[in-house]
């Protein structure tokens, strides 16, 4: 019997209309079943925001998937979904558009659309229906996480914590606050004090927003899960109509512009589903050796 000792992987950039932009990503198919541990110590070997892990099942549509950031397993991820259905269609390009279906640690099972394009594919993830848990009334003590004065964070527009599988906290800020925004502590008490697990700036005269790790010290490329949340916030909030496009913009400051196409069906006072898209490129190949 043969022993397994490394882990091969598919190295790509999510959002990203080029290698080298976008949001970088681990995926791994097909790996025996291992313990979350060892996981988590393969995705923080490899040092992305976060790995996907998938495995086959009898239906060559449908996939299992665990996913991992630097701290632990995730119940959900935009991007990292994203990158793991343009591998799979990149496995078995039979057809130029393919549908997929993923199955995630946690029992959700999520719907994916691809179509092969020059440097990868273009992915498409449907999040689902949102889910809207409240508003925040504390725009002094945001504001001050986030090195901003108080008038930096609108009134016009409320703060709102909103989910299509992981809890944000929408933040909008006026013109110009993105340039100044950082994360002065750590943010985890207080997204959990209002329901949320992170929390997401958003400007929306350039339809761009800002996302850090809740301590603040590595700021994402571009976040899916949040892209989700804002098409939802910006239907439920009369800033778009139902089932029109548009693009979101993150990356700018970290060096690795990406683009994100969402488009939330529904009308404001319900929103059906969103869905989270954009170009995957592929950059190469590698093999980790699986940790003891």
């Amino acid at each position: 019997m043969s022993t397994v000792t490394g882990l091969a992987y598919t190295h790509v950039d999510v959002f990203a209309p080029a290698p080298f932009t976008g949001n970088s990503l681990p995926v791994f198919l097909d790996v025996p079943e291992l313990p979350a541990g060892q996981l988590v110590r393969i995705t923080q070997e490899l040092r992305h925001f976060e790995a996907v892990f998938l495995w086959s099942t009898a239906d060559p549509a449908t996939w299992r998937a665990r996913v991992f950031d630097l701290s632990g397993e995730l119940p959900f991820a935009g991007h990292p979904l994203l990158g793991a259905a343009a591998v799979l269609h990149r496995a078995a390009p039979t057809l130029p558009t393919r549908t997929w279906r993923i199955e995630l640690a946690g029992g959700r099972v999520v719907s994916l659309t691809t179509e092969l394009a020059e440097h990868g594919c273009h992915a498409v993830l449907d999040q689902g229906a949102p889910q809207f848990l409240g508003t925040v009334d504390q725009r002094e003590r945001v504001a001050r996480a986030f090195a901003l004065d108080t008038d930096q964070v609108r009134d016009d527009l409320p703060m709102e914590v909103v989910s299509t599988g992981l809890r944000y906290l929408i933040v909008p800020v006026r013109a110009g606050a993105l340039d100044r925004a950082r994360i002065t502590t750590d943010l985890t008490g207080l997204v959990h004090s209002v329901g949320a697990e992170f929390a997401v700036l958003f400007d929306e005269s350039g339809t761009e927003i800002r996302h850090w790790n809740n301590d603040g010290v590595l700021e994402d490329v571009a976040t899916g899960s949040a892209a989700g949340t804002i098409g939802a916030y910006r239907l439920r909030h009369h800033l778009v109509a139902g089932g029109q496009e548009f693009t979101l913009r993150q990356g700018r400051f970290t060096g690795r512009p990406s683009i994100m196409r969402i488009r939330a069906t529904g009308t404001p006072e319900r929103v059906d589903s969103v869905l989270v898209g954009g170009p995957v490129a592929f950059v190469g190949h590698g093999v980790v050796a699986l940790p003891r």
